[in-house]
């Protein structure tokens, strides 16, 4: 008697879950990484806007600034080709909740100050999409949490390189002896 798989199962053996979770990932996280380069200068003042690291010494947050955006660049990258599928959507998902938690921590210190509701809280998250308003942020990054944990954990290859057949050396020639009598 056989098992008929269970709905999760069968919808990663489709394959589209985890082509949608890498091609969306991926491709925002290098759009925010490159944004990130464009004006290292004021992603440094958003890193600091947040107080989660020491200003001194400054090559804490320096050095942030100018890895940050390489990482999310390179993780996305590996993310849509394919390659160390597990590692990047880790890295992502890591990157996710460190921000997502951040991004909270300042709309509730902003909110904490009295001065507007939380649902009404704006400001420039540090992304790259400018000034946003707050909880839809957090509704962005929750979706981009849902997609990496389902990069993480599907066990879906397809379209990825690190499964491509890799070329083989041709066979040497077989040759048989012929039979002595």
């Amino acid at each position: 008697m056989s098992e008929t798989p269970s709905l999760l199962k069968r919808v990663d053996n489709t394959h589209l879950p985890m082509i949608v979770a890498r091609l969306v990932l991926g491709n925002l996280f290098i759009l925010y990484g490159f944004h990130k380069l464009g004006d290292p200068v004021d992603f440094l003042k958003q890193i600091k806007e947040y107080q989660l690291l020491p200003l001194s010494p400054p090559e804490y947050m320096n050095l942030t600034a100018v890895v940050l955006p390489w990482f999310e660049i390179i993780c996305g990258n590996l993310l849509i080709a394919g390659l160390w599928l597990r590692g990047a959507a880790f890295s992502i998902l890591a990157m996710l909740l460190v921000f997502t938690a951040a991004i909270l921590m300042r709309a509730l210190r902003v909110w904490g100050e009295g001065e507007q509701a939380f649902l009404d809280i704006a400001f420039d998250c540090g992304c790259g999409g400018g000034v946003i308003i707050i909880w839809k942020k957090l509704v962005i990054n929750g979706s981009m949490i849902v997609l990496s944990i389902i990069a993480l954990l599907s066990r879906s290859r397809k379209l990825a390189l690190d499964t491509l057949p890799e070329k083989q050396a041709p066979a040497e020639p077989v040759t048989t002896e012929p039979e002595m009598p």
